[in-house]
């Protein structure tokens, strides 16, 4: 590898204390960068702009994602910044170079009947008292479109400290979103009765700290990596056939309450989105669902086949 490479590496590992694994990674974007030099019989000092944004072209034909080559050009920048601080070159030939924007990926969604099948399951074999806990979990989850975040936070009444609560007699959650921002979430009636069987039991899991809503085993707060690990479990009773997770819940919730209102600002709202473009996202999703449901029923369809 060219001397000069060496030693920013041996820079990133000694003084910058970088891990193995993204050393591993710097060396091998900067060992790509060296071929290029190479087959272009450059001097790595003498690199222009030029030449990047023609090597981020040929990589980008050559199958890199737009993800992959923003941080295969992070590491071209900052071996130049490095050199640039050591006298080497007077001017960062990486610095305006950009990777292509990557598609924005879609939010998974479950369908409908597969929400349905995971917040009806009945597991009978289980401990009945968790068994309604996680019932409950789910029940928020998808009935109310909240963040896992925001469902751990929950307390099972007001309170000076609570960053939640729930308030069956209002048929709301007060939640605490992003960025330290409350709002409102209506509760449904199966979220409702939900909860009001999980409270009837709930006592017998008070042991440490009685205001959590949702409690483990030993009475303290649920963490996100048991709720996940539950609802995994949950998934597989109930036969859904991909892995399930909270925020896909919360991604089923904006989906399924866009295609049967299509009032975008309302789920806005609900979803505590500080911006509307963000929740703009589902309305591809939207389309994608009308896009099955032609390509189903319309005689035309079998064109596109």
């Amino acid at each position: 590898m060219h001397a000069q490479i060496e030693r920013y590496l041996e820079h990133l590992r000694v003084e910058r204390r970088m891990a193995e694994l993204t050393l591993d990674t710097y060396a091998r974007d900067l060992r790509t960068l060296q071929d290029l030099v190479d087959e272009a019989r450059l001097a790595l000092e003498a690199v222009q702009m030029h030449h990047v944004r023609r090597w981020s072209a040929t990589l980008h034909g050559r199958g890199r994602s737009g993800r992959t080559l923003a941080r295969t050009l992070s590491a071209w920048r900052g071996l130049y910044r490095w050199l640039g601080r050591q006298g080497v070159v007077k001017l960062n030939p990486v610095e305006g170079v950009r990777a292509p924007k990557a598609p924005q990926a879609l939010p998974k969604a479950l369908s409908v009947e597969q929400s349905m099948q995971l917040a009806d399951l009945q597991h009978g074999d289980a401990d009945p008292a968790l068994e309604a806990r996680d019932q409950c979990i789910v029940e928020l989850l998808y009935g109310c479109g909240l963040r896992i975040s925001e469902l751990v936070g929950l307390d099972a009444i007001a309170g000076a400290t609570a960053r939640g609560w729930v308030d069956l007699a209002a048929g709301e959650a007060q939640v605490l979103g992003k960025g330290g921002k409350r709002r409102s979430v209506p509760i449904g009636t199966a979220a409702a009765q939900a909860l009001r069987v999980w409270l009837e039991r709930r006592s017998q899991f008070v042991k440490l700290d009685a205001a959590p809503l949702f409690l483990s085993a030993r009475g303290t707060r649920l963490t996100p990596q048991q709720i996940r690990l539950r609802l995994k479990q949950r998934a597989l009773l109930a036969g859904v056939p991909t892995h399930v997770h909270p925020h896909m819940l919360r991604h089923s919730f904006a989906s399924h309450l866009l295609q049967s209102s299509g009032d975008l600002r309302a789920v806005q709202e609900l979803l505590g989105h500080a911006n509307i473009s963000t929740t703009q996202v589902y309305t591809k999703l939207d389309f994608q669902h009308l896009a099955k449901v032609y390509d189903a029923a319309h005689p035309r369809a079998k064109r596109n086949t």
